[in-house]
């Protein structure tokens, strides 16, 4: 019985990355000798067990047969005649399958990995050095997750380059239909890793050039080939811009949500009518009506949901407040709940933000509406809305009338705070 160190782990430590997860293999065990080593099983599809101090997950080495359209059809064979060979003939891409034979360390099972030993029976650390993603074998069509698994490599190692053939190897699956057998469940979770890496573009952009991307989100898809406003870049459409703003989230190191709405906020100008092109005249209700069913496709966390509404419909009012009176403001407020959910709307100008500098020359630019926005909500927080709905109560007010008191209040707030100390009453 011999334990490996496998996959992400030692391509990271090739790298000179921070090692975060280990991945171990064992060969030539069984899963009686495991549970008799103190280990605990735990895998449902194929033998998996935890240490029992590091509570790592140790996997018997096995092989896999495809046995049904989709990533959940295949037969596992594990047994103590798989070789680590096999083992790693079945993984995704060469540089995910070296490995480095481990020694244990004390008598409690614990593992240390050298790394002087490597076992790389498909050149991954040549593709390593190449800066390459490449299939292993041709059972990589096998499974259709592999596809949004390297899409998502692309936008972490943002300068390794996809291999034609591997790119070829995509495009036929597409074509015969794997990617249309994936649950929303495994789609969201390998989009919203990878919407969480360092270039996000190019995720999709790999998705889009294999034609994943319309099968998976064709709302996404369809952006491409959307002109911009007139007095924009014309090179730029629609398309690579909200590839720009979601470049711009990662930059600014934004969260899941503040990133997602950057990528649904323009669905919307897809659907433009023609006569209006290129000025996208509402469309931030045309996607506001397509941001629903895409959700629910994708069964979105309601975070993400939620957010990605507020700046669906909101951005273009967000980038024209700084003309907005102070009524007008607390009305935008309001609008985005955002006396009731003040880190949601906090996000929501952080995703504006992102919008406006997602555009060439524009990057370094300063976005004011942010810092302005949140000092009205302050503003707006300051007024004692009990004080206020006492007073109302004492002079008869009730219901309706109440909250328009504690409205007006607020924009009253907003003017002294904002206005009357920018521009003093005349004496």
């Amino acid at each position: 019985m011999k334990t490996y160190m496998v996959g992400g782990a030692v391509r990271d430590h090739l790298l000179g990355l921070p090692i975060v997860d280990h991945d171990w293999v064992v060969v030539g065990a069984t899963p009686a000798q495991m549970l008799a080593q103190g280990f605990i099983a735990v895998g449902k599809d194929f033998p998996v067990f935890l240490h029992p101090h590091t509570h790592e997950e140790y996997a018997l080495a096995r092989t896999e047969r495809k046995t049904a359209p989709g990533y959940t059809g295949f037969a596992v064979h594990a047994a103590p005649s798989v070789s680590l060979e096999e083992d790693l003939g079945r993984r995704d891409l060469t540089i995910n399958s070296i490995a480095a034979l481990a020694q244990p360390v004390n008598g409690e099972g614990l593992f240390d990995t050298p790394f002087h030993t490597l076992i790389d029976p498909h050149n991954g650390q040549q593709d390593l050095r190449d800066k390459v993603l490449r299939h292993v074998t041709d059972a990589f069509r096998e499974d259709p997750v592999r596809i949004l698994r390297l899409a998502r490599f692309a936008a972490r190692f943002t300068d390794f380059s996809v291999a034609p053939e591997t790119m070829t190897l995509m495009c036929e699956m597409v074509d015969a239909g794997e990617v249309d057998a994936l649950v929303p469940e495994r789609v969201w979770q390998e989009l919203s890793r990878g919407m969480m890496e360092a270039l996000p573009s190019r995720m999709f952009n790999v998705l889009r050039d294999c034609g994943a991307l319309e099968r998976l989100l064709p709302e996404v898809n369809a952006l491409w080939g959307v002109p911009q406003r007139a007095d924009y870049h014309p090179e730029v459409d629609t398309g690579i811009h909200v590839m720009m703003v979601l470049d711009m989230s990662a930059r600014l190191r934004t969260p899941l949500p503040v990133r997602f709405a950057c990528l649904t906020h323009d669905l919307g100008k897809a659907t433009t009518p023609a006569d209006i092109l290129p000025r996208h005249i509402g469309h931030e209700e045309r996607s506001f009506r397509l941001l629903k069913p895409f959700c629910q496709r994708l069964r979105t966390p309601t975070d993400c949901r939620e957010l990605a509404e507020v700046v669906t419909r909101e951005h273009g009012n967000i980038h024209r407040s700084g003309d907005f009176n102070p009524a007008a403001l607390v009305r935008l407020l309001e609008r985005c709940d955002a006396l009731r959910k003040p880190q949601r709307f906090a996000d929501a100008l952080l995703a504006c933000e992102c919008d406006a500098r997602g555009r060439l020359g524009l990057e370094e630019s300063a976005y004011p509406q942010r810092e302005k926005l949140l000092a009205v909500l302050a503003a707006a927080q300051g007024v004692a809305t009990e004080s206020v709905a006492n007073a109302a109560l004492l002079a008869g007010a009730s219901g309706p009338k109440i909250g328009e008191m504690i409205h007006a209040a607020r924009v009253e707030a907003v003017r002294t705070s904002l206005f009357d100390r920018i521009t003093p009453k005349s004496q």
